[in-house]
C-alpha cells in the first residue's frame, strides 16, 4: 500500500485496544460454561495459550483452543466469549493504549479517512468503539467474521475496492497486517465490472479470460503493482511438489512471453 493518500487503516487488538483487558476474563468464563454444560473437560487453557490466538480468525482461534471439539461446542464458546466481552466493556473493563484517542481524533481532524480492519467480529468492534467513543471518526469498520473472509489481505482488499482506497497506511500488531498493508489495490483490469458505473472506472478493460487463449494460461498482471514480479511458492524436489514443479515452470515460461 503507497503512502500519498491520507487514508489509515488501523488492527483492533494490540493496536488500539489492549485486548487482554476484557478477552482473558471473558475466555475464563466462557470455559467455565462450557465446563458446566459438560461441552469441555480438562484444565482450561493458560493466559498465555489463550493470548496466543488474539488476532486469529474465530476459526482458528477454535482450531486452537478447542481442537477435539466438535462445530456446535466451538460455535457456543465463541458466542459466549462474545457476550463475555461486551459484558466486561459495559463493566468498564477495557482499555485503549495511551495516546489512542487523542490521536485518532487529530488525524480526523486534519482529514484522514479512517477504517478499522480486524479479524474479530463487528459486534466486538462496534463494542470497543462505541464504550470509547471512538465510531463517529471511521469511515468504515471491517471484521472477517462477518465477511468470511481467511486472511487479513483478503479483509483489506475488500475494504479499498468498496471505499476506492488506492493507498495509505496499514498499521497493525502482527505479521498479517503487515501482508495486508503490502496487498495493494487489485489491478483495474480484474475488478468487477459487471455493475453500472464498472466502465467509466476502467473496471476489466482490457482483460483477457484464460479459456480464450492456448494453454487456457492469460499472460496479464495478477499482482498488485507493489507485488508484481513476486513469487510466493517454490515446490521442493520430491514427491507430488516435482510434478507441480514441472508444471508450474511450464506456466511461468508462459506467463513471461515464452511460448
Amino acid at each position: 500500500m503507497c503512502c500519498s493518500e491520507k487514508t489509515a487503516i488501523f488492527d483492533m487488538d494490540g493496536t488500539l485496544f489492549q485486548s487482554e483487558t476484557v478477552a482473558l476474563p471473558a475466555f475464563r468464563r466462557a470455559f467455565m460454561r462450557l465446563r458446566e454444560e459438560g461441552l469441555y473437560r480438562g484444565d482450561p487453557p493458560s493466559d498465555g495459550e489463550i493470548q496466543s490466538v488474539f488476532g486469529m480468525t474465530q476459526e482458528e482461534i477454535w482450531s486452537r483452543l478447542l481442537p477435539e471439539a466438535d462445530e456446535g461446542a466451538r460455535k457456543r464458546a465463541d458466542r459466549w466469549t462474545l457476550e463475555e466481552e461486551l459484558a466486561g466493556l459495559r463493566r468498564g473493563e477495557g482499555r485503549l493504549y495511551p495516546g489512542v484517542a487523542e490521536t485518532l481524533r487529530r488525524l480526523k481532524a486534519e482529514g484522514w479517512r479512517l477504517f478499522i480492519a480486524s479479524n474479530g467480529l463487528r459486534s466486538y468492534l462496534d463494542g470497543v468503539l462505541e464504550t470509547f467513543r471512538l465510531s463517529p471518526l471511521f469511515t468504515g469498520v471491517y471484521g472477517a467474521g462477518d465477511h468470511g473472509t481467511e486472511t487479513k489481505e483478503e479483509l483489506v482488499r475488500m475494504l479499498m475496492e468498496e471505499h476506492g482506497v488506492t493507498g495509505g497506511f496499514m498499521v497493525g500488531d502482527r505479521k498479517s497486517d503487515v501482508r495486508a498493508g503490502k496487498a495493494g489495490p487489485v489491478p483495474l483490469h480484474l475488478r468487477d465490472a459487471h455493475y453500472s458505473g464498472a466502465k467509466k472506472l476502467g473496471h476489466g478493460k482490457e482483460y483477457i479470460y484464460a479459456h480464450d487463449v492456448p494453454h487456457a494460461i492469460a499472460a496479464q498482471q495478477y499482482l498488485p503493482d507493489e507485488l508484481a514480479g513476486r513469487r510466493y511458492y517454490e515446490p521442493r524436489p520430491r514427491g507430488l511438489e516435482r510434478d507441480i514443479g514441472t508444471r508450474l515452470e511450464r506456466i511461468r515460461e508462459i506467463l513471461d512471453g515464452e511460448m
